[in-house]
């Protein structure tokens, strides 16, 4: 086998180990039982919460506004940049201020690359000043199998 093939097929093999994806997903309460508000630290709780992996489902939990609580919702920014500046530019709106209450928010991880979340209410406030934003990247292969 001439170099090149060599290498085509390295970058096959290593494109398809990517592409495995987890088959016992899991189902993750974003905050766990403190939910998605304002004032937690969610960098932590992804940290120390994590590994996530591609087909896991996040679920935002958040009470609708009221006269006593106050809106939030759920973006998804574009980039690490975005994710440090807590910058909302061409950011995807994933759930607005009604979708929090009951069940919650359901979102997908569908990917292997990096997912950077935040609530842009207050044109970003509670992302920067509340802690309401967290990142990560998922791993593409099952959580069940031995890794070395």
């Amino acid at each position: 086998m001439g170099y090149g093939q060599g290498l085509t097929m390295f970058v096959l093999v290593a494109t398809a180990s990517m592409l495995v994806v987890s088959s016992t997903a899991k189902t993750i309460d974003v905050g766990g039982s403190e939910g998605w508000h304002f004032g937690f630290n969610y960098s932590v709780w992804a940290l120390s919460n994590g590994p996530f992996y591609v087909n896991d489902t996040l679920v935002f939990k958040y009470d609708p506004p009221n006269s006593t609580t106050f809106p939030h919702n759920v973006f998804l920014l574009k980039n690490f940049w975005s994710y440090l500046k807590c910058n909302l530019s061409g950011a995807t709106l994933v759930g607005n201020e009604t979708v929090g209450g009951g069940e919650g928010l359901k979102f997908v991880i569908n990917k292997f690359k990096p997912y950077y979340f935040a609530c842009g209410e207050k044109n970003g406030l509670h992302c920067n000043e509340g802690r309401m934003k967290f990142a990560f990247i998922p791993l593409p292969f099952d959580r069940n199998e031995t890794h070395r």
